[in-house]
């Protein structure tokens, strides 16, 4: 039995790291320590203004746990790693699932490739960024490849040159189809090198290339590629444009402010590479402590930056944050270069902090308003379905669907609703396997007696290990089964409920004569629903998801089913054969016109299948005669 009191004494005045955890085990709190011994103590004493929210964590706390660490650097390291992996509930916590867009020149390559990474490895190849915005990001390499006729293949060169075709790009006049050996590797470097200097940010020796470029083909009247020219120079102009000076000696730097209310806070965070600041970018911070914006400073960057891949030389701070020389020695660790973080009190450095924590303000004040909207659609309407249908709860909702052609490809649909928006994760196809023929609800009782036969199985077996369950498997029902249609599919699903020994109230979504839904049938009643309210919204996008999931996959299998070729008719064709021909032959044309002793040349075709195919095209061809 873990006694608290008796626990507290044994804690070593060491650094390391502490994880609260409650009467389920469930972590709460997860914190470090230059002394365990004095710190966690001090959770346990009299109330000395830690504020309602860790006073209340305190109350919930059954046991606690500890790992000493050789250093209060390591125990940080540590601290963030259990944050992120656990997302304690009292911890501040960073909402972010963004991963930031970079452009990646494979230099290490004989011709080297512009693309498009949401990673920055350590590999041969040379890294700009990160940007804010992965459209922008997408635009710069489509103008990069243009200008200078770059490949976008993922062709082995030197080693695969001329084995296959140019592709398109060649045709179209926006690659100089180094595949094909067009043009030497020097020259095409040299092309590279000049993509290199534009992403180092000099416009000025583009500009002028194609202005040159641009007046050369209006002299000799060639208009059409003149004004090619002239429409990448105005994408590269405006693309210079768009940097903003915001520093002269040019260094990189985040400059990082927020905005707080009473349940959360937003970061921005302003992006400066090279002295041009590049974008911006807002992050949501839960579980806040009133009134303390230093700490939730020194969170956001303790979370954020032990998570991005890039960090740059300098952080200006809007606040002193604990631990500041802690936090700088650790980033200089990550970066493997010096990095400082800086709080400005005057001059333009504060102006920039200011404008940034200004940004936060707006973004917070338009977001409560979204939000306000959003939870009216959302979580409002899902109270007014359940107020109709005198529910105590609803959290989430499963409705199914039917989709076939007189019985062709009977398939069915679960689609999931969670606080009254869509859950795709959740969503499931189901291949009926025991109906032919058009009977929906032969279908749907498969279906159903499938999904949650599925789901019990899976708990019995996570519970026999001792394991928790996997929400977002089938083991997690839904507070509301939304059957489309009335009384049949409504009957329908108690039926299988009952069967199985479940009890989940289910709904019917009733339709008129039109088509349209009209209103709900539950406990053999049909329950008019006001058709202006969120409520009735929400059913209608409930149900044309569960028929749009339905529809679609019955129409992939569909298409699966009725793509053939004329090869699949030759005797002794199958799958691998096929592949061979068109990967060799490229057409059916070639195909035809090719000589026994050609097709026999191919690995996968000995003499007979050889000899068949030649005879199949020329039986064709005496047949049309």
């Amino acid at each position: 039995m873990f006694v608290i009191e008796e626990e507290l004494k044994k804690l070593p005045k060491e650094p390391g790291v502490y994880i609260m955890r409650d009467d389920k085990d469930v972590i709460l709190y997860v914190g470090k320590a230059i002394n365990l011994h004095n710190r966690v103590r001090s959770y346990f004493r009299e109330n000395i203004g830690r504020g309602p929210a860790i006073d209340k964590m305190v109350t919930l706390i059954a046991r606690f746990e500890y790992i000493v660490t050789d250093s209060e650097l390591e125990a940080l390291v540590l601290e963030n790693n259990l944050i992120k992996e656990y997302s304690p509930k009292y911890n501040t916590l960073l909402k972010d699932d963004k991963t930031y867009p970079y452009i990646k020149v494979t230099v290490g390559e004989d011709y080297p490739r512009i693309l498009f990474s949401r990673t920055m490895k350590k590999d041969k190849s040379k890294y700009f960024g990160p940007y804010t915005s992965a459209a922008a990001v997408k635009d710069t390499i489509e103008l990069l490849n243009k200008l200078y006729f770059l490949r976008t293949c993922n062709r082995v060169l030197p080693r695969d040159i001329g084995l296959e075709r140019a592709c398109l790009n060649y045709h179209i006049k926006q690659c100089s189809a180094p595949c094909q050996g067009y043009v030497s590797r020097e020259q095409y470097r040299e092309q590279v090198g000049k993509a290199l200097e534009f992403l180092n940010g000099n416009y000025n020796m583009v500009l002028k290339e194609l202005e040159t470029k641009m007046k050369a083909a209006s002299e000799d009247l060639d208009f059409e590629t003149a004004a090619v020219y002239r429409d990448l120079f105005n994408s590269v102009k405006q693309v210079s444009q768009k940097q903003k000076i915001t520093d002269s000696v040019g260094e990189d730097k985040d400059i990082i402010a927020l905005y707080q209310d009473d349940r959360e806070a937003v970061v921005q965070v302003f992006f400066v590479r090279d002295g041009k600041l590049i974008g911006r970018e807002h992050y949501y911070m839960t579980h806040v402590s009133e009134g303390n914006k230093p700490e939730i400073l020194e969170n956001f960057v303790k979370q954020f930056y032990a998570g991005t891949p890039f960090i740059p030389r300098e952080l200006m701070l809007q606040y002193e944050i604990g631990d500041q020389k802690l936090i700088e020695k650790w980033l200089t660790e990550r970066k493997g270069g010096r990095v400082y973080i800086r709080v400005p009190k005057i001059g333009s450095k504060e102006k920039l902090v200011e404008l940034a924590a200004e940004n936060a303000r707006h973004i917070l004040e338009q977001d409560r308003e979204r939000l306000k909207r959003e939870e009216g659609r959302t979580i409002g309407a899902v109270r007014e379905i359940a107020g109709v249908l005198g529910l105590e709860r609803i959290e989430r909702m499963e409705a199914f669907d039917i989709s076939n052609i007189n019985g062709f490809e009977n398939v069915g649909s679960m689609i999931v609703f969670e606080k009254g928006k869509p859950k795709p994760s959740d969503y499931r196809k189901f291949r009926i396997r025991t109906v032919s023929g058009p009977d929906d609800y032969a279908c749907m009782r498969e279906v159903l007696t499938r999904r949650f036969t599925h789901g019990m199985e899976e708990s019995a077996e996570l519970e026999e290990k001792n394991l928790e369950k996997e929400y977002g498997s089938f083991t997690k029902f839904p507070d509301l089964l939304m059957m489309d249609g009335g009384r049949g599919q409504v009957n329908i699903a108690l039926s299988v409920l009952e069967e199985l020994h479940l009890s989940i109230p289910v709904c019917g979504m009733v339709k008129d004569d039109n088509h349209r839904t009209r209103g709900l049938y539950f406990n053999n009643v049909e329950l008019p629903i006001d058709t202006r309210s969120e409520g009735f919204k929400l059913i209608t996008r409930v149900q044309d998801e569960a028929h749009r999931f339905a529809i679609e996959y019955h129409r992939s299998l569909r298409s699966k089913s009725q793509v053939r070729s004329v090869l699949d008719d030759i005797p002794g064709v199958g799958p691998a054969r096929r592949k061979a021909l068109m990967r060799h032959f490229r057409s059916i044309a070639e195909i035809k016109a090719a000589s026994v002793e050609e097709l026999e040349r191919l690995p996968e075709l000995n003499r007979r299948a050889a000899e068949e195919i030649y005879r199949f095209f020329r039986k064709k061809d005496e047949a049309k005669e």
